[in-house]
C-alpha cells in the first residue's frame, strides 16, 4: 500500500490495518463511474494508484467507510490544510492522525462513540488491536450490540436484514447499508431518529437532490446539507419550535458548535425529556416506568426514540395497557394457581422437619383448601430454608386435607372432627410451640422471597419489638395494607389500601398499630404471658387487633416490615359469608374492651391517616431532609456525607423523609439498597410538588434539614409561603461547602469567570472583598434557619464572617476498613471521584493530572495505569482523559473494597475546591496510601510526609515526584498508610460524628 492510503508496516497506526483504511477499487468504480473514462484519458489501469494521484484530488473517498467531501466541510482544519497543501485529501489527514478524534463519516461520531462507552480509552483499544472508535466499531462493536450513533440502530439493521438477507453481505450491517440504492435505503427506518419517507414528502426538492445525484439517500441530505435549521427530520421534532422553547442552546448551535438544534436533542435534549414539538410532553413520557425500562435496558436510546417507535407501531403504547382485572378475576386466578401446581407439590414432600432447635414455630389453622394450603407451604419453605417448626390444625377439613402427612414431612398436625374455629385452633397450637418466635399464617397467602427472613431480622433489631407486620398485597396487586391503623372509634384501616405497593409511604418501616395476622411474627415469650388469643373474639375478627393492642399495653412494639410481602386471597380461607357480620360484633366488643387506648387515637377520617400510620413516642422526632436528589452514595460530590446524615439521623432514633428538588429517574428498587428500611424516600415528588407534599403533612415534621445553599436559595419563596404547614418545626442549612472561596480560586486556576470570560487578576485586598461580596450573596437565604451548618472550621469562620453566628460543623463520619491486600500485590494509580460537569474541580483535577503530571512519571513502569473510578454524567465528556495510553476509565464501581484492594497509591490532585475532600477520608479509611494536593491537605488538616504526600496544584513536577516516591518505597507506603489509618480514625469517628448531629437537631428545636 503506498503512501497515498497507510503504510501498514508501520507509520501513524503502527501496523494495524483497520477496514476503514482499506481502498475498495469495486465500490470505487460504482460510487465514481467518470473514473473510468479519467483512467483511460490518463492511462491509469490500477483504480487505487488513479485515486491517489488524482482522486483524492477531486473529493473522492477511497471506501464506503469515509465520507470525504463530508469531512471536508465537517473540519475546518481540514480545509485550511488542504489549501496550504499540508494534506492531499481529507482521508490523508484522518489516516494520519484524524482518526483519534474526528469522525470518519456523517453516520458514525467518534467522540459519542467513546463518550457512550467509557472503557474504550486509548489503552484499552491498543490492547486489544484496534486503532480507534470507528475500528472498534466495525470489526467487534456492531456484532456485539454497542450503538454507532442515533442515527443507526443496530436493532433495526437487524431486522432489515432479517426480511431482506440478499442485501447485506459479510462486511457487516452498517458497511451494506451505505451502498444500498437510495430508494432502498429510504424505505425502512435506520434510526427512530429519523423518517425518510415523511422527509421526502414533506421536502420534494431532496428527492430532486437525490435523483441528481448530490446525496445519495435521504439521511445523508439530512445529515450534510448547507442549511440544517431549514428540515425537520420527522413529523415528532420541529426545529423551530425547539429553539423557541430551549433558548439556552443557542450560543451552542451553529459557529462551529451544534448543527442545528436537532443535533442538540439527540444528544442532550432527548434524554432530558425536553420538548420536541407542540403537544408532545416527553418529560412526562420518560417518568412511566414502561419508558424507563425500556430506555434504562438498551431497547431504545431515549424516551423519544421510544415515542417514535411507539407511534410506529414498534412499541407497547404507554397508556394503552391492556385494562386489568377485576378483582374477582384475580381472586379466581389465585385459587386456579394453586390448583394447577398442586400436582406438582404431590410428587414430592415438603421437607419441614427440624433437626436441632427451630428458629419459627409457624401456626397455620386450615379447614379443606388443599391446594391453597400447599401453595402457601411451598412458598414458606422456599423463601426460608432455617429450622420451622410447622404445626397445622385440621379444623374439621374434608377433604385431602385429611391425608396431610403424606404431603408434608416434619408438621405437627392436630385434627378436629369438628370446625373450631381460627382462634381456638391458634391457641391450642400455641401450646405445643417450642421456637422463641411464633408465625400466625393463613393459608390463603404467598410469600414473596425472603419475606419471614426479613421478617425476623427487624424482630430481632431490638427487644422491645414484640410483633412484626407484613406488607399484605392483595391478588389484584393492590395493597390490602402497609401496616394498619386504629381509629378513635375502634374501626380499623389497612394504611394505603388499594394504592401501588411499591409507593414511598408503604417502602419504609415504622412502629404500628398493628398488622393482620394472615402474616404476623410474634415473640413467643410475649405470646404466652397474654395467653395467645383473647377467646371474646372466637372464631375470628378483631383478636389479632385485640392481640396487638394488649402487647403495646406491656410496652411491646409493633413494627411493620415492608420486605416482608406477601400476597394475600382476602377472605379466601373463611369466604365472605357471614364475615361481615363477625366484623361489625367484635367490633363493638374490642371498642368497649380498650376505651382508654383508643381515646389516644386519631379520630376516624382518611385524612388523618398520615398521623395515624405510626405509633407516635413523644420522645422520636420528624425530619424532612432536602437535597438536589436522593442522595445515593455512588453519585460523590456530597451525597455520601448526606446519606451519612440519613443514616445516622436513623441510629439516633428520628423518622427520616427524603425529598428530592429534582424527580428522581432512577427506578426506586435501585434506591433502597443505599439507605436503612427505616427511611421513607420520596422518589416520585419534586421541587414543583412541594408545596402540595407539606400542605398535606401539615404540622408532621419537626426539623427541616435543607441540603445545600442554591436547595435554599430556590426553595426559600415556597417555604415563606409554607411556613403555616411548618409550625413549631426547627431548620437547618447544610452548607455541603461554601462556595465563595473555590469560586475564586477556580477563577485564578482556570482564568475564567463562569461565562467563559477572562477572569481579572485580583490583590490580596480586592480578592478579600471579593470573596466577601460572594459569600453575602451566597448566604443571603440563611436567615430562615436556626442553624447553619459547615464542613469545616474554616468554612464556619467564614459564614460567621458576613454575620451569621448560629453555625455548627458536622464533617464526615466514616468507618475504618482497611483493605489487606499487601504492598507487593498492588498495582498502578487509583482516582475516585464524581464527574457531574466539566467544570467540576474532579474533572480539573484529571485533566491537569493525565496532561501535566501523568507524562512526568517517567520512573515508574511503562505498564503503570491511572484508573478513573466513579459516577460520570452522560453530559461528560471523558474522552480527552481516555486518549492517554496510562489512562483506564472505570465509570461508576460498587464494590469499593475490592477497587481500593487493587490499587497502590491514590491521588487527589485537586486544584479548587471547597469544604471537606472527601476521597482523602475515603482513600485513608481504606487503606490506601496518597498524594494530594496543598490544598486538600490543608483542608484535611493533616500533616504532609505523615499521614499523606502532598505537592502545590501548580507544581506538576513536585506532583509526580511525590506519586513516583510513595510507589517505589515500600517502607514509606507502610507509614503513610498506618498514619492515614489513625488520622482518619480520629477526625471521622462515626460516634462523634453522630454526638455533633444530635447537636445541632438539639439547638434547632430549641
Amino acid at each position: 500500500m503506498s503512501s497515498g492510503v497507510a503504510d501498514r508496516a508501520g507509520g501513524p497506526l503502527g501496523g494495524l490495518s483497520p477496514q476503514w483504511l482499506e481502498f475498495q477499487p469495486q465500490w470505487y468504480l460504482l460510487r465514481y463511474p467518470d473514473a473510468q473514462e479519467l483512467m483511460l484519458q490518463h492511462g491509469y489501469e490500477d483504480a487505487q494508484r488513479f485515486y491517489e494521484e488524482i482522486g483524492c484530488h477531486r473529493g473522492h473517498s477511497p471506501n464506503r467507510y469515509f465520507d470525504e467531501i463530508w469531512y471536508r466541510q465537517a473540519y475546518p482544519e481540514v480545509r485550511r490544510g488542504l489549501l496550504e497543501k499540508r494534506w492531499k485529501s481529507g482521508f490523508e489527514h484522518y489516516r494520519s492522525e484524524g482518526y483519534h478524534r474526528f469522525s470518519p463519516h456523517w453516520l458514525f461520531d467518534e467522540v459519542a462513540y467513546r463518550r457512550r462507552y467509557l472503557e474504550l480509552t486509548d489503552r484499552h483499544l491498543a490492547e486489544r488491536g484496534f486503532c480507534n472508535g470507528y475500528d472498534h466499531y466495525l470489526s467487534h462493536g456492531e456484532a456485539h450490540g454497542f450503538r454507532a450513533g442515533p442515527f443507526v440502530d443496530v436493532t433495526l439493521l437487524q431486522e432489515m436484514a432479517g426480511r431482506h438477507e440478499e442485501w447485506f453481505g459479510p462486511e457487516g450491517l452498517l458497511a451494506s447499508w451505505l451502498v444500498l440504492p437510495a430508494y432502498i435505503a429510504d424505505a425502512a427506518p435506520l434510526s427512530w431518529y429519523f423518517d425518510a419517507p415523511w422527509y421526502l414528502e414533506t421536502y420534494p426538492q431532496v428527492r430532486e437532490a437525490i435523483e441528481a445525484g448530490d446525496y445519495g439517500n435521504a439521511l445523508h441530505h439530512y445529515l450534510t446539507n448547507p442549511t440544517p435549521e431549514a428540515f425537520n427530520p420527522s413529523p415528532w421534532f420541529d426545529e423551530a419550535y425547539y429553539r423557541r422553547t430551549s433558548p439556552d442552546i443557542l450560543p451552542s448551535v451553529g459557529a462551529g458548535g451544534l448543527r442545528n438544534g436537532y443535533e442538540h436533542f439527540v444528544l442532550f435534549g432527548a434524554h432530558e425529556g425536553r420538548s420536541p414539538a407542540e403537544g408532545i410532553d416527553l418529560a412526562l413520557y420518560k417518568r412511566h416506568p414502561l419508558v424507563w425500562s425500556d430506555c434504562e435496558g438498551g431497547v431504545y436510546d431515549s424516551p423519544f426514540a421510544r415515542l417514535v417507535a411507539e407511534k410506529a407501531g414498534h412499541a407497547v403504547p404507554v397508556g394503552c395497557e391492556d385494562p386489568l382485572p377485576d378483582e374477582d378475576q384475580t381472586r379466581q386466578l389465585f385459587r386456579d394457581d394453586a390448583a394447577l401446581h398442586l400436582p406438582a407439590l404431590a410428587r414430592q414432600k415438603l421437607d419441614f422437619r427440624v433437626r436441632g432447635m427451630a428458629e419459627v414455630s409457624v401456626i397455620m389453622v386450615v379447614h379443606d383448601q388443599i391446594d391453597l394450603t400447599l401453595q402457601a407451604l411451598a412458598s414458606l419453605r422456599a423463601g426460608y430454608d432455617g429450622a420451622i417448626e410447622l404445626i397445622i390444625v385440621d379444623s374439621g377439613s374434608c377433604d385431602e386435607t385429611s391425608g396431610l402427612e403424606q404431603l408434608v414431612e416434619g408438621a405437627i398436625i392436630l385434627r378436629h372432627r369438628t370446625n373450631i374455629g381460627y382462634l381456638l385452633g391458634c391457641n391450642e397450637a400455641l401450646e405445643h410451640v417450642t421456637a422463641p418466635a411464633v408465625l400466625y399464617l393463613n393459608n390463603d397467602i404467598r410469600l414473596y422471597p425472603d419475606a419471614l427472613h426479613h421478617a425476623l431480622k427487624r424482630l430481632y433489631r431490638q427487644e422491645t419489638t414484640g410483633a412484626v407486620a407484613a406488607r399484605l398485597v392483595r391478588t389484584n396487586l393492590f395493597l390490602q395494607e402497609a401496616g394498619s391503623i386504629i381509629w378513635r372509634d375502634g374501626a380499623t384501616y389497612g394504611y394505603r389500601r388499594q394504592d401501588d405497593p411499591n409507593i414511598p409511604e408503604a417502602s419504609f418501616s415504622r412502629e404500628v398499630d398493628y398488622g393482620s395476622a394472615a402474616f404476623l411474627l410474634v415473640r413467643t415469650g410475649l405470646l404466652r404471658r397474654l395467653g395467645g388469643y383473647d377467646t371474646r373474639y372466637w372464631p375470628a375478627y378483631f383478636e389479632d387487633t385485640d392481640l396487638c393492642v394488649r402487647l403495646q399495653k406491656i410496652g411491646a412494639r409493633i413494627v411493620y416490615e415492608p420486605l416482608a410481602m406477601v400476597e394475600h386471597l382476602e377472605f379466601g380461607s373463611s369466604g365472605q359469608s357471614g364475615s361481615h357480620q363477625l366484623i361489625q360484633r367484635h367490633w363493638k366488643v374490642f371498642a368497649q374492651q380498650h376505651q382508654e387506648f383508643l381515646r389516644q387515637q386519631q379520630p376516624q377520617h382518611i385524612r388523618n391517616a398520615l398521623l395515624g400510620r405510626e405509633r407516635r413516642r413523644p420522645e422520636r422526632q420528624r425530619v424532612l431532609l432536602i437535597e438536589d436528589r436522593i442522595p445515593l452514595r455512588g453519585l460523590g460530590s456530597g451525597y455520601v456525607r448526606s446519606n451519612d446524615i440519613v443514616r445516622a439521623l436513623v441510629a439516633l432514633d428520628y423518622h427520616v423523609t427524603v425529598f428530592p428538588v429534582m424527580r428522581e429517574q432512577i427506578p426506586p428498587f435501585l434506591l433502597y439498597r443505599d439507605f436503612p428500611e427505616e427511611v421513607e424516600l420520596v422518589f416520585n415528588q419534586d421541587m414543583s410538588t412541594l408545596l402540595e407534599f407539606l400542605e398535606e403533612r401539615a404540622g408532621y415534621y419537626d426539623l427541616l434539614w435543607v441540603g445545600r445553599t442554591h436547595n435554599m436559595a430556590r426553595l426559600l419563596p415556597l417555604l415563606n409561603e409554607a411556613s403555616r404547614f411548618l409550625p413549631h418545626c426547627g431548620s437547618v442549612l447544610d452548607t455541603e461547602v461554601v462556595a465563595a472561596p473555590r469560586t475564586l480560586l477556580q477563577q485564578q486556576v482556570t482564568g475564567l469567570m463562569a461565562d467563559g470570560s477572562p477572569a481579572p487578576e485580583l490583590t490580596p485586598e480586592a480578592w478579600e472583598e471579593e470573596q466577601d461580596r460572594l459569600l453575602a450573596e451566597e448566604l443571603r437565604c440563611a436567615h430562615y434557619c436556626q442553624q447553619i451548618v459547615a464542613v469545616t472550621e474554616h468554612d464556619a469562620g467564614l459564614i460567621r464572617r458576613v454575620g451569621y453566628p448560629n453555625v455548627m460543623v458536622l464533617g464526615h463520619g466514616m468507618a475504618v476498613e482497611p483493605t489487606s491486600r499487601p504492598y507487593g500485590e498492588r498495582r498502578d494509580i487509583l482516582f475516585l471521584g464524581a464527574f457531574h460537569s466539566e467544570a467540576s474541580p474532579n474533572y480539573d483535577s484529571m485533566t491537569w493530572f493525565v496532561e501535566e503530571v501523568l507524562p512526568l512519571l517517567k520512573a515508574l513502569p511503562e505498564d503503570v495505569c491511572l484508573h478513573i473510578a466513579g459516577y460520570v454524567h452522560p453530559a461528560v465528556d471523558m474522552t480527552p482523559l481516555g486518549q492517554h495510553d496510562r489512562v483506564e476509565i472505570l465509570g461508576a464501581v460498587d464494590d469499593l473494597g475490592a477497587l481500593f484492594d487493587r490499587y497502590r497509591v491514590f491521588v487527589a490532585p485537586t486544584r479548587f475546591a471547597g469544604g471537606l475532600p472527601f476521597k482523602v477520608h475515603e482513600a485513608a479509611a481504606r487503606g490506601l496510601p496518597m498524594v494530594v494536593t496543598d490544598l486538600l491537605r490543608e483542608e484535611v488538616g493533616w500533616q504532609a510526609g505523615e499521614s499523606l504526600l502532598s505537592a502545590p496544584g501548580t507544581d506538576p513536577a513536585g506532583f509526580a515526584a511525590a506519586v513516583e516516591q510513595l510507589y517505589d518505597d515500600e517502607t514509606l507506603w507502610q507509614r503513610i498508610r498506618q498514619s492515614a489509618l489513625e488520622a482518619v480514625k480520629r477526625d471521622t469517628d462515626l460516634g462523634q460524628f453522630r454526638h455533633r448531629l444530635k447537636q445541632i437537631v438539639d439547638a434547632s428545636l430549641n
